[in-house]
């Protein structure tokens, strides 16, 4: 999804550079293209790391903090992001984020790049899924957190 979304939105605006003359079309539609681009890629997720009580998601200049206490469950579930609806966020160029919502979990938020390495992390009042290199170790890090408090 990324490639391919990457070559539409940068591969546009290379073609109407090499197109002259420009007229003011060509210059909104390349600067749309391209700040599209650069605002996906500001999202875009780069890993995950555990910090105390604190699951850090890294982004490419900020990290987003994810409290874990009052976690109720932890379970790998490679289905759990299918058949879900996008409500508000990025369904797939540098990363899959944003409110999500399927029949399995309901509402949630995800942090995600790869779908079938889904973990799901669910709260009383809200639910998270997080996609880990390694679901079973990152689950198995989470739960002993769980367990401690």
């Amino acid at each position: 999804m990324t490639l391919a979304f990457s070559l539409l939105l940068l591969g546009i605006p290379a073609y109407l550079l090499s197109v002259k003359p420009w007229n003011n079309t060509y210059v909104i539609t390349i600067c749309t293209l391209i700040s599209v681009f650069l605002g996906a890629l500001l999202f875009i997720i780069r890993g995950y790391t555990i910090s105390g009580n604190t699951l850090l998601v890294h982004r490419l200049i900020w990290n987003s903090r994810i409290d874990l206490s009052g976690l109720v469950s932890v379970e790998i579930n490679p289905e759990a992001m299918s058949y879900s609806i996008r409500t508000f966020g990025n369904g797939g160029l540098f990363s899959i984020s944003g409110l999500y919502r399927n029949k399995t979990l309901g509402s949630y938020r995800a942090y995600a790049t790869d779908p079938k390495r889904a973990v799901v992390l669910k709260y009383k009042k809200r639910t998270i899924v997080v996609t880990p290199d390694r679901p079973d170790v990152f689950a198995a890090m989470i739960e002993s957190i769980v367990q401690e408090n």
